[in-house]
C-alpha cells in the first residue's frame, strides 16, 4: 500500500473502484461540514468575540422611559443606557420623544466588562444628516430646509445642518426683498459641500426650476382647449388676470371673467384666490395660454329672444355713459343702449349725464334686439308722455303761439313752443317785403316770438309756423286798392337788361320792360 493510499484511507477516502450508493453519506460527509456552514460558524465566532459596540458607531435603541432629566434607552445589552434630556427637546423645548419611539444614538464610549456605555443623540442626528446631505450632493436631489436669518450676501438656512443660500440662488427670478423668504420651509439643491469646514452651500432656484420643469411636464398632458383646471390668482391688471396653473401662466382677460360688465378684474377675484377656469386657447410656440371663467356658465344671451322683444318695457340699471348714450343692464350679461335720442321728448341732450346717472334704476322700453350682434336697442323716452300725440289738441291751423328760437340754420329758424314740440320758420315766412337770406338778420337764438301755426303733421312729428303771417300781406291791400289801368307813382329801384323794377309801395315791386320805356325821340332805348 502506498503511501497516498494510506493517506485516504485516514482521510476517510472509499476506494474508487468501489463508489458510495448514491443515496448513503460517505465517511467525509458525516464528519466535515458543509464550506458554506463552515463560514458562518466562523463569523458567529468572530462576532461573538469581538466587541457588540465601539466608538463612532451609530445605532437605534427603543426608548424606555422620558423623565425631567433624562431619557432612558434599551440598546440590547443586559443594561439600559440614559441620555440628557437636553439632547432631545424640539424647538419649542419639549421631548421630541415618547416611550416606544427607535431613535438613534452615537456610541461615545463603550466598556465591554463593566457594560458602560456613554451615548450621544445629537452626534448621531449629525452624523445621519451630513450622510444625508452628502448623499443629496452626489445624486442631485432636493433637501428640505427653513430660512432662519438673513447675512450678507444671502440667506442661512437650516437643512440640520446651517446652510448658505446665496442671494442669486434664492429665487428663479432677482428677489427685491429677501427679507420676505425668512421663516419660510424651503425646498433647494446642496450645490457645494466641505464636511471638513462645516460648510455647505443650497440653492433654492435650481429647486424650484426642477419643480417647475416637472410641473410644465404634468400640465402640458393637460392642457387642451376646453379643459377645466384650477389655478391661483398670481397678479392682476387692468386688462386681466395672471393665474398659476402650476408650472405655468396664464391670462384671464377681464372680458372672460364674467357675463356682465366689470370695471376692473379685482372686483371679481383677489390675488392668491384659488378659482376654477376653463382653456380657451393654448399655444405651445409662444408658450401662451388663454383663459376664461364666465365659459363655466351659460350664456345668458341664449335665453334673450325668450325674454326680450320689441314694445317690451323693462328694468335696468345704468353701467356706464358715453358721449352717445347710456348702457343699461338689463340682467348680468346682458346690456342694451339708450342712444341719446331716445332719452327725452324735449330736451336736446349733450351729453346723457344731463339726466341720467351710474347705478341709476330706469324703466326702459325694447326698439330692436339683434342677437347675431348681441345689440339690444333701449329707449328712455318711450317710458314718458309723448307730447306730440296732443298737439291737435292743442294747436290748430290759424292759431297764433309763442315760442323760443331754439336752433338757427340755413333754410330757417326751429321755435320750441312746449317741451319736445318744435315747429320750423322756414326763410320764405320770415318777412313779405324783405329778401331774407339767413334767418339771423331777424331772429336771434333763445329769442322769444310769436308765430302763426300754417301746418300740422303729428304722424311726422312737424309744425310749419310763420313769423310774416303776423303782419297783413302788403301785396293784397295793394291790389285791393289799385285796378289795371291806374297811373301810380314809384322809384325805380334797379336796373336790368330787360327793363327796370320799380317800388310802387313798400315792398311791392314792378317790372317796366324795356320795350315799355320811350325815350326822348318816342321810342325804346336805353334807360
Amino acid at each position: 500500500m502506498s503511501e497516498e493510499d494510506d493517506r485516504s484511507l485516514q482521510e476517510g477516502a472509499t476506494d474508487p473502484e468501489q463508489p458510495n450508493e448514491p443515496n448513503e453519506p460517505s465517511a467525509a460527509d458525516a464528519v466535515t461540514p458543509e464550506g458554506g456552514e463552515m463560514s458562518s460558524l466562523l463569523a458567529g465566532m468572530e462576532a461573538l468575540s469581538a466587541p457588540p459596540l465601539a466608538p463612532g458607531d451609530v445605532v437605534q435603541g427603543r426608548v424606555l422611559k422620558v423623565t425631567d432629566a433624562e431619557i432612558v434607552i434599551d440598546l440590547g445589552l443586559k443594561t439600559e443606557v440614559t441620555a440628557p434630556i437636553a439632547e432631545f427637546l424640539n424647538n419649542e423645548g419639549q421631548p421630541s420623544v415618547a416611550p416606544g419611539d427607535t431613535v438613534d444614538v452615537w456610541i461615545e464610549q463603550y466598556d465591554e466588562l463593566s457594560g458602560a456605555v456613554s451615548i450621544s443623540h445629537q452626534k448621531a442626528v449629525r452624523r445621519r444628516v451630513w450622510e444625508d446631505i452628502e448623499r443629496a450632493f452626489q445624486e442631485q436631489t432636493s433637501v428640505s430646509g427653513r430660512i432662519v436669518g438673513r447675512i450678507k450676501g444671502g440667506l442661512t438656512v437650516d437643512i440640520g445642518v446651517p446652510a448658505f443660500l446665496p442671494a442669486s440662488h434664492a429665487d428663479t427670478r432677482p428677489h427685491s426683498d429677501l427679507d420676505t423668504l425668512q421663516g419660510q420651509e424651503i425646498s433647494c439643491k446642496v450645490i457645494k459641500i466641505n464636511r471638513k469646514r462645516n460648510n455647505v452651500v443650497v440653492s433654492r432656484k435650481l429647486a424650484l426650476e426642477e419643480d417647475l420643469t416637472r410641473r410644465k411636464g404634468e400640465l402640458a398632458e393637460r392642457l387642451v382647449e376646453g379643459a377645466e383646471l384650477v389655478g391661483q390668482v398670481k397678479n392682476i391688471a387692468e386688462y386681466g388676470v395672471f393665474v398659476d396653473l402650476g408650472g405655468m401662466d396664464g391670462l384671464l382677460h377681464v372680458t372672460d371673467l364674467s357675463w356682465g360688465r366689470v370695471g376692473n378684474p379685482s372686483e371679481v377675484v383677489q390675488v392668491g384666490q384659488e378659482i376654477r377656469v376653463k382653456v380657451l386657447k393654448h399655444d405651445l410656440e409662444k408658450g401662451r395660454v388663454s383663459l376664461g371663467m364666465k365659459q363655466l356658465t351659460p350664456d345668458p344671451w341664449e335665453m334673450v329672444p325668450r325674454t326680450y322683444n320689441a314694445g317690451d318695457r323693462v328694468a335696468g340699471r345704468v353701467v356706464s355713459l358715453t358721449d352717445y348714450g347710456a348702457f343699461v343692464e338689463l340682467e348680468p350679461g346682458v346690456e342694451g343702449l339708450v342712444h341719446i335720442s331716445e332719452m327725452s321728448w324735449s330736451k336736446r341732450l349733450r351729453h346723457p349725464s344731463k339726466i341720467l346717472n351710474l347705478g341709476d334704476r330706469v324703466d326702459v322700453g325694447v326698439l330692436e334686439v339683434n342677437l347675431p350682434k348681441r345689440r339690444i336697442s333701449l329707449s328712455l323716452k318711450v317710458s314718458l308722455p309723448d307730447p306730440w300725440t296732443t298737439v291737435s289738441e292743442k294747436y290748430a291751423v290759424g292759431a297764433v303761439v309763442p315760442g323760443r328760437v331754439r336752433n338757427l340754420t340755413d333754410f330757417g329758424a326751429f321755435v320750441e313752443i312746449e317741451d319736445g314740440v318744435d315747429g320750423l320758420i322756414h326763410l320764405a315766412n320770415m318777412s313779405w317785403n324783405r329778401n331774407i337770406k339767413h334767418p339771423s338778420e331777424i331772429l336771434k337764438k333763445g329769442q322769444q316770438v310769436d308765430a302763426v301755426v300754417l301746418a300740422l303733421d303729428p304722424a311726422n312729428r312737424r309744425l310749419a309756423l310763420g313769423l310774416k303771417q303776423l303782419e297783413e300781406d302788403p301785396c293784397q291791400s295793394f291790389f285791393d286798392n289799385t285796378h289795371v289801368g291806374d297811373v301810380v307813382r314809384g322809384k325805380v329801384s334797379r336796373k336790368v337788361s330787360f327793363g327796370v323794377f320799380v317800388e310802387v309801395a313798400a315792398g311791392i315791386e314792378g317790372l317796366c320792360h324795356i320795350s315799355e320805356i320811350e325815350d326822348g325821340f318816342g321810342g325804346g332805348g336805353d334807360v
